[in-house]
């Protein structure tokens, strides 16, 4: 079971996403903890006692706790309020699987398939969580073809023209 560690920081802002800086000593941990100090790193933990999941992100040479609104209610207004962060690693599997509505259009079409197994695994995660937080069938089966549109490049899908 990783080691939690609690500290306060002043909540930041850097374009619209609100963060706090993991102290230097406490950020070594949790790379001894995650066995990496490069790419995303899964922590959990509480914020004012609240508790989260969320990911661990280097970002222009800085590792930041970026604070959305599910961890703390508000947070883009609350820039400069000091909060009580509670972090650790979290070893727990977070791999989303695709919905089989998604595995049965890409076995149907080859051309899809090829598409997507060229996208990067982060791209694949992102058309996989898109799909998979979709709550009625119906939205379900209209993405489906819409990502199966886009991966054959007829339209675009997720903010990008083409896959």
């Amino acid at each position: 079971m990783p080691v939690s560690y609690k500290f306060k920081a002043q909540l930041e802002i850097i374009g619209i996403n609100p963060y706090v800086s993991v102290p230097h000593g406490i950020l070594m941990e949790i790379f001894k903890q995650s066995g990496k100090e490069k790419g995303h790193i899964p922590i959990e933990g509480f914020v004012n006692g609240k508790p989260y999941k969320q990911t661990l992100v280097k970002y222009n040479g800085a590792w930041r706790l970026y604070v959305n609104t599910s961890m703390l209610a508000k947070s883009p207004k609350r820039i400069g309020e000091t909060i009580e962060i509670t972090i650790a690693f979290d070893p727990s599997d977070r791999t989303i699987k695709p919905s089989q509505e998604l595995v049965n259009a890409l076995n149907e079409n080859a051309d899809a398939k090829k598409a997507f197994e060229r996208l990067s695994p982060s791209r694949q995660n992102e058309i996989i969580r898109y799909i998979s937080f979709l709550k009625t069938e119906e939205s379900i089966e209209k993405n489906v073809k819409r990502v199966i549109n886009f991966l054959n490049g007829n339209v675009g899908f997720v903010g990008r023209e083409k896959p």
